[in-house]
């Protein structure tokens, strides 16, 4: 399928399915005229990859797992996803340690406006 039926059935626009494709993420077939050939597979790895990116994870680290699962071999598909997990793991907890450090500002600008509310009275 072209670019604008695989935007529609997959919901990503027809840029990002670009971009996924210049960030190595996927790689759609050409017809004989150059145009984008988007086969269900192709398809498939946009909803994991879209799902992926939603979740905050960065595109270095998708690209790194979705290489492990497609480079044509079983072998170490268990440790790909170790790792992967491991990366997922670190990658959440950073995010929480920037929700902590947040969550500590947020409340010290509630104590700052509400003594600054008593104040104005």
């Amino acid at each position: 399928m072209k670019i604008s039926e695989a935007s529609g059935v997959s919901g990503v626009s027809a840029r990002s399915l670009r971009h996924y494709e210049d960030e190595g993420l996927i790689v759609p077939g050409r017809f004989s005229n150059g145009f984008r050939d988007y086969c269900q597979s192709t398809i498939d790895r946009v909803l994991v990859i879209r799902s992926l990116l939603e979740s905050g994870l960065p595109v270095r680290l998708i690209r790194e797992v979705l290489a492990g699962f497609t480079d044509g071999s079983d072998v170490g598909t268990d440790v790909v996803c170790a790792e992967f997990l491991h990366e997922v793991q670190s990658h959440r907890d950073r995010l929480a340690a920037r929700i902590a450090v947040l969550s500590d500002q947020k409340a010290a600008l509630d104590v700052y406006l509400r003594e600054a509310r008593r104040t104005d009275l």
